[in-house]
Formats: structure tokens, C-alpha cells, sequence
């Protein structure tokens, strides 16, 4: 059984990325991660990363005189409930729909269809 992710919003992915491949990592070293990309305040990122701890997200090594944070969801699994959150909201959970919609929309090459062909028959084999 999986466990629930909590919701995190888009600024707290951010935080996340630099935490899954960096982790664990001081407050000051998310700070200076992010600022090479987001032109976020340090007290910003710290509001976040307090964010993320509270819906437990991350954890919090205290430890050492500096905290450091961690993970406490791979990265797979949060991105695996953001993509079900989006299905459910926007396509009534119907991930056909929602494949169909993105495939007319969208060329594919023939490699994409191999591929895709691959992914929905070892999908099927297991059902």
C-alpha cells in the first residue's frame, strides 16, 4: 500500500528538487542552491522548507548545531500523486483521456510509438 503525499505547491517543488538530489543539506545550502536559479529572499526559502516540514514532506536532522533537511518521499512517489491529483482534476480520473488528448495534440516520431507500444504491452502482460 502506498502512502498519502501531501500536496506541495510549486514553489515547494523547487526546494524539493534541490533536497532529492542533494539531501541532506543545511537551510543555508538550500539558499544558495535555489538563488542560483530563483531570485528568492533566504527568508523565503526557509518559509518553505518550514512548510515542507510541517506536512512532513521533509525531515529535520537537529542533531548537529546546523539542522540539516531530507526527503521523507522519493521523488517517484510525489510525482507519481501530482500526475493521479492532475488526472482525478482535470480528466475525471480517465487516464485514457487524458493520453489520447496528448497524443492527437502532439507528433510522435516513430521511436515515441515503439516505446509507448512497449510500455502498453508490458503493462498488459501484468494485468
Amino acid at each position: 500500500m502506498s502512502r498519502k503525499v501531501p500536496d506541495i505547491s510549486e514553489a515547494e517543488w523547487e526546494v524539493m528538487n534541490v533536497l532529492w538530489e542533494n539531501a541532506p543539506l543545511s537551510a543555508n545550502e538550500v539558499i544558495s542552491f535555489l538563488q542560483e536559479k530563483m531570485d528568492w529572499k533566504p527568508k523565503t526559502v526557509r518559509t518553505l522548507l518550514d512548510r515542507l516540514a510541517k506536512k512532513e514532506v521533509i525531515g529535520v536532522n537537529r542533531d548537529k548545531k546546523v539542522f540539516t533537511f531530507f526527503p521523507h518521499y522519493a521523488q517517484d512517489e510525489c510525482q507519481h500523486a501530482k500526475a493521479q491529483s492532475f488526472i482525478q482534476r482535470i480528466y475525471g480520473g480517465t487516464l485514457k483521456s487524458m493520453l489520447v488528448q496528448f497524443i492527437q495534440d502532439d507528433s510522435l516520431s516513430e521511436k515515441d510509438i515503439k516505446e509507448l507500444r512497449t510500455i502498453l504491452d508490458e503493462n498488459q502482460k501484468k494485468s
